[in-house]
């Protein structure tokens, strides 16, 4: 498919997508059932739509959109540091990944065994990972940030209150029967107080969803 070109200048979109895994041993890990799809479909609108996009993506089994480029990372600590990397020269960041919120406090060198006859439960200490949307839209300047919020429960006041504290332009609040699904149903919350909602195919809904984040970047401009 041809790409169309934008009226203004093509903007420089980081997109984040996918699950992060968080190792417990050499075979174990933590992590959710994130399939990546909707930070994918994100990436390649972008891209048809003419704008210079880098998608930083956890382990996922997914095709690289084309003129897309791609990092793959596997854990939380390893998205920070790609996304820091790339977000110096972004114009708008859209964190659509599901980033895990914490890891094992010590991974084990050698695959964790249970001992025969020892005791029946184990416990697992963990340590918060670092909170990426939040450590750079702290430093966003002029640029946007579009944050994600899977929610289950008092979703829209959860979303709003996230919008807030983490400093965001806008947050797309979506809830857990999206996730590893072909469908979503989604509303798009801007910090003016704006709101739409938005559901049908990822790929439909990631187009109209970046045709407005792109619009709120270059009304800046």
């Amino acid at each position: 498919m041809a790409r169309s070109k934008p009226r203004n200048p093509p903007l420089r979109v980081l997109v984040t997508a996918g699950p992060t895994r968080e190792h417990v041993d050499p075979v174990r890990y933590l992590t959710n059932e994130s399939s990546g799809r909707m930070g994918f479909a994100l990436a390649q609108a972008a891209a048809r739509a003419g704008h210079r996009v880098t998608l930083v993506a956890g382990p996922v089994a997914l095709p690289t959109p084309h003129g897309v480029a791609r990092v793959d990372v596997t854990s939380a600590r390893e998205m920070l540091a790609a996304c820091r990397k790339a977000f110096r020269s972004a114009d708008v960041l859209i964190m659509a990944a599901a980033v895990a919120d914490w890891r094992p406090a010590r991974v084990l060198a050698g695959k964790w065994r249970a001992k025969d006859g020892g005791a029946q439960r184990a416990s697992l200490e963990l340590v918060r990972n670092p909170d990426i949307l939040a450590t750079l839209a702290a430093r966003k300047g002029a640029r946007l940030v579009c944050g994600f919020a899977l929610e289950t429960g008092a979703g829209e006041r959860r979303a709003r209150a996230k919008l807030a504290r983490k400093q965001l332009d806008c947050i797309v609040l979506n809830d857990a029967s999206a996730l590893n699904a072909e469908r979503t149903r989604v509303v798009l919350l801007e910090s003016s107080g704006a709101r739409e909602e938005l559901a049908g195919g990822k790929t439909a809904v990631a187009r109209a969803l970046l045709a407005r984040i792109a619009a709120l970047r270059t009304s800046r401009s």
